[in-house]
């Protein structure tokens, strides 16, 4: 019995952005993996073929689509065997807090152009001192009239660069509670004071572009803030349920793309005369790998159909994020071994997504972070 339910519309998008995927994605991605970025243009195509923030209601330019045609893109951007592209993250991380949050103003403001590729968004939680330890932010944000002052140093933020729009997670310095006096603010790129300060090289997501970000007396208005004062540690807590959901499923994606690269990699490998899916030990080793990933498949598309209920899933979703990474991680390690000499080779495709798949451990809370979400509602 299949778990989720797709319908022909569902089906029929997912064969147009793979089509799309085939001829404007793929046969760029080695070019933007060694420029280090994607660019803009590549946004505003996807926009203008309704690929971007497909949850946004129609009213603010968007499809009011359900959680499958999020799900469908990132499984889809994953067969391009690259990161860079980090549409999910804007449409599915991002935005949501606009969505959800924004004033009528905001959103009318900022949701279209979202929709259209015309902005492209990033959060900016993490410092040089703050992790996945929220609480311990620095950047302060100060009342000034009509105006927030805004200082600090974010880190690690994916989209940095090309990023038109932030949301930012500041505190307030006269509050001593760090949960209370925190807030989200909508800053806009080429905002006084806001300087994309450098852009860091990495192991992985080559061509995804992470930055570190720099608040020097960044003024933005008052009515750039997202819901009430002093709520921004409660809407980052509601809002990382389904963060934590998106990486699962690029974690689940990945897995099955590595799968499939090797057992077609494995059939024509020729080894003793024969197929090297024919020895003994690679067959059994194959199914192991199997096993793991159709494990994970099951869980998340569970996981996902709570999720589209309205389900609270706070506890099985971190039990997965930390799960199903760990898992990728291993699918890769043991793809790479299955190519052998050529599991070496940086022509092979394995190796990119061997190093792509690590990171998925640190997002949105380190598996550590999520192992004692756990420990703490289960009541150990």
């Amino acid at each position: 019995m299949e778990i989720l339910n797709y319908t022909e519309d569902h089906l029929g998008f997912r064969e147009r952005i793979r089509s799309f995927f085939e001829k404007e994605v793929i046969p760029h991605v080695e070019e933007w993996e060694k420029s280090g970025i994607t660019p803009k243009s590549i946004w505003k195509r996807m926009g203008q073929e309704g690929f971007l923030c497909t949850s946004v209601p129609k009213e603010y330019g968007g499809m009011g689509a359900d959680f499958l045609y999020s799900l469908i893109v990132s499984e889809e951007l994953i067969q391009t065997r690259h990161t860079g592209l980090a549409a999910p993250l804007h449409s599915d991380v991002v935005v949501p807090y606009i969505t959800s949050f924004g004033s009528e103003e905001l959103k009318r403001k900022y949701l279209p152009p979202c929709v259209s590729g015309d902005m492209i968004s990033a959060i900016a939680m993490t410092e040089p001192n703050a992790g996945s330890d929220l609480a311990s932010i620095q950047t302060t944000a100060v009342e000034d009239g009509k105006d927030v002052v805004i200082n600090g140093q974010k880190t690690y933020i994916s989209n940095g660069i090309n990023c038109d729009l932030l949301i930012i997670a500041a505190r307030d310095p006269s509050l001593s509670d760090p949960y209370s006096g925190m807030d989200l603010y909508v800053v806009e790129a080429g905002a006084k004071g806001f300087e994309k300060s450098k852009k860091l090289a990495k192991m992985g997501w080559q061509s995804q572009d992470t930055a570190e970000l720099t608040f020097t007396d960044c003024r933005i208005p008052k009515e750039n803030r997202l819901g009430y004062q002093g709520g921004g540690f409660l809407m980052l807590m509601e809002k990382l349920q389904q963060e934590r959901l998106m990486v699962c499923i690029g974690a689940v994606a990945g897995a099955e793309r590595m799968l499939q690269d090797t057992l077609r990699f494995c059939g024509e490998r020729m080894d003793f005369g024969k197929p090297i899916t024919k020895l003994h030990n690679n067959r059994f080793k194959i199914v192991e790998i199997a096993t793991e990933v159709r494990l994970g498949r099951v869980f998340l598309d569970k996981l996902v159909a709570d999720h589209m209920e309205g389900k609270s899933i706070v506890v099985d979703v971190s039990m997965a994020k930390f799960w199903t990474t760990e898992m990728a991680m291993r699918v890769a390690d043991q793809c790479l071994e299955l190519h052998g000499s050529y599991g070496y080779c940086e022509d092979n495709p394995m190796v990119r997504a061997w190093r792509d798949m690590r990171v998925l451990a640190i997002f949105a809370g380190t598996n550590e972070i999520m192992k004692g979400i756990a420990v703490k509602f289960m009541g150990l």
